[in-house]
């Protein structure tokens, strides 16, 4: 136990919910780093003391200041469905969740202010209702918050036409409370809300975001399948630039990795290679003849107006995929990946040529700086870590981005160093360095 006088903190915190029992506290203090490998003995035995769950802003400050106070970590979480460690506390201290923050504040036409605790499937069900949809989500979104999604993923289904998180524009507004012993509320906008995107929680607590919407469609989905997995991946990045379709996800799996959802095999034939896709149903038409161009087969078709019901594609995708996979043979592992523009397919073609079945390739189409790209979510057989590293180093010599999922230090994984600005702004709302503390190389605690 890392704080030394635990009772006094628990009055200190008066009415505000708290848990202390210690398989809940174990339970709260994990994420889904457990797909990795390489990351499950390191974080093995990293709990927290005690989980606390502020109602409201003003609850949040109360425990900021009483964790400056009494010098306590602070790991914020939101519903823990990250996959790098981002939420598991290295020190000890306090788990602060935030998921009891949940009011939708207001949406308005193409933008909405939520608290960090909502429900990205709630936000999203209330926007439709006004016509407007979010932008991009994770796979998880139905049990992902949006203060998770902005402190520790990317991006996700909508990123084929709306780009990342980071990417100017898909993030309005930031609302963070400082670990001062009086602490502050502090709002970002404009570029300023870098400062504390995809900052894992070491940059202050995010009580409230303002994200932009996105216009609304009636979405169809669609499975269509290749005979070769070359052939999938080209209908894939052809469909991904056809800017008058618009679609919000366009998914290419080698074979074999359909083999591990189940509840579509009736739609795979088997050793074929299907492409998962979520496409406007105004842009349905343009489809069939863009499948007979590349040879593919439609087998399966679900229109928007069964949405909700029965299968739903995108919970197969993005690191859904790997979900699946694992509760099939726990051996597999994965890694992220971006593959540059100038390289395109066929540096995919030497990857899936040269791994053979040891790295099967699923790919994510993306926009990158104006530019569709394929994103890489490559399932792994594991055998050792030094393997795993020769795979890795392999992909770099060949110019492609990884995004190492294995690792707890953001500057190992995608940042690969750590912003000055972000930086500078730690060193203003955490003076005393306790939030989410060891999860950079440059910061340190004591």
């Amino acid at each position: 136990m890392t704080i030394k006088n635990l009772d006094v903190l628990i009055n200190s915190l008066e009415s505000i919910e708290t848990i202390t029992e210690p398989n809940q506290v174990a339970k709260l203090s994990q994420d889904y780093h457990t797909f990795s490998p390489v990351l499950v003995p390191k974080l093995a035995g990293k709990v927290g003391d005690i989980v606390v769950r502020p109602a409201n802003e003003q609850e949040v400050i109360k425990v900021a200041a009483i964790c400056a106070e009494h010098r306590v970590p602070v790991t914020v979480r939101g519903a823990g469905t990250g996959n790098y460690g981002q939420c598991v506390p290295l020190h000890g201290g306090v788990i602060l969740d935030t998921t009891k923050l949940q009011e939708i504040l207001w949406v308005k036409p193409g933008v909405a202010r939520v608290e960090a605790g909502v429900k990205l499937a709630a936000l999203d069900k209330k926007a439709r209702e006004m016509g407007w949809e979010m932008r991009m989500a994770p796979s998880t979104y139905r049990t992902a918050t949006i203060g998770g999604f902005i402190a520790g993923g990317s991006g996700g289904i909508g990123s084929v036409q709306y780009g990342l998180l980071g990417d100017r524009g898909n993030l309005i507004g930031l609302r963070v409370v400082t670990l001062e012993t009086e602490p502050r509320v502090i709002e970002l906008r404009g570029d300023d809300v870098q400062k504390v995107n995809h900052a894992w929680g070491i940059n202050g607590i995010i009580t409230q975001v303002e994200i932009p919407l996105g216009p609304a469609y009636p979405w169809a989905e669609v499975i269509v399948t290749f005979d070769d997995f070359i052939t999938a991946a080209k209908f894939g990045q052809a469909l991904a630039n056809a800017d008058g379709m618009i679609k919000k996800l366009v998914t290419i799996f080698a074979s074999p990795i359909p083999q591990y959802f189940q509840p579509l095999q009736p739609y795979i034939p088997k050793d074929t290679h299907p492409a998962f896709l979520i496409v406007a149903e105004p842009s349905l038409e343009s489809l069939p003849g863009l499948v007979q161009q590349y040879g593919g087969q439609i087998t399966y078709q679900k229109p928007a107006q069964e949405a909700g019901k029965g299968l739903n594609l995108a919970e197969f995708t993005w690191n859904h995929t790997t979900l699946h996979a694992r509760n099939v043979d726990t051996s597999l592992t994965y890694l992220q990946s971006i593959i540059p523009a100038d390289k395109g397919l066929e540096l995919v073609a030497d990857l899936y040529h040269y791994f053979g079945d040891e790295v099967m390739v699923h790919l994510e189409f993306i926009r990158v700086n104006g530019m569709v790209v394929p994103a890489a979510l490559q399932l792994v057989r594991y055998s050792t870590e030094e393997r795993l590293n020769e795979i890795i180093r392999y992909h770099e010599a060949k110019g492609v981005f990884i995004a190492n999922p294995h690792t707890y230090i953001i500057e190992d994984g995608g940042r690969k160093v750590i912003d000055p600005e972000q930086l500078k702004f730690k060193e203003i709302v955490d003076p005393y360095g306790l939030m989410n503390p060891g999860k950079s190389k440059v910061l340190k605690f004591s």
